[in-house]
């Protein structure tokens, strides 16, 4: 697992064998059952995740419903702002299927800034472009269309289709289940027109 983790890393600044070495050392890879919280609302972060394997979910409640802002897979980083701020967290983070993931603390990260200077100058590019990633599905949520935002996640991530409860699915489009239904049924239509017709 140190493996991906190093691939992932090198995608950003080269690393020397003595510090992959370092990095190494200081990796804490944990196993999760699906269900479990590895943060709340109103708790305060003091863990970083890199996620292995597995599938976590971003979110809020909303008057008593569940509001999706992102999905995590194989080989990205989770960085809560509430680690960051250190302020109790506005949302929650839940593995929705058995997970392994690599663990960060703030005393890891002290050891591999320390160590590693290249570490710090990683994660800011990491936050620039998870800021960026953050825009980008906002921009998408304001222009395009319930059947538009499902089509672009269908290019994008087609594996969460199938991976992740509908109903999650639509929480993260931004529509009811039953309205996921109907654009799913639609498309399933078309689609079957189009071979008839070939």
């Amino acid at each position: 697992m140190n493996n991906e983790i190093i691939e992932f890393f090198s995608q950003y600044v080269d690393l020397s064998d003595e510090e992959i070495s370092i990095i190494s050392k200081q990796n804490l890879i944990q196993s999760y059952k699906k269900g479990t919280f590895l943060l709340k609302e109103g708790e305060i972060a003091n863990q970083c995740y890199f996620l292995l394997k597995g599938c976590i979910s971003s979110y809020h409640m909303v008057e008593g419903e569940i509001k999706v802002t992102e999905f995590y897979t194989e080989i990205q980083p989770i960085r809560p702002v509430s680690y960051t701020t250190k302020k109790p967290s506005e949302y929650y983070l839940k593995c929705i299927e058995d997970c392994i993931i690599s663990i960060g603390t703030p005393e890891k990260s002290e050891i591999l800034m320390e160590q590693v200077p290249k570490i710090s100058k990683l994660c800011t590019m990491i936050i620039e472009e998870q800021l960026a990633n953050q825009q980008i599905k906002y921009d998408t949520l304001i222009k395009l269309t319930p059947e538009q935002r499902y089509l672009n996640l269908q290019e994008k991530s087609p594996d969460l289709l199938n991976r992740i409860p509908q109903y999650l699915i639509a929480s993260y489009l931004g529509i009811r289940p039953e309205s996921l239904s109907r654009i799913r049924k639609r498309l399933s239509k078309q689609q079957s027109f189009l071979n008839s017709n070939q």
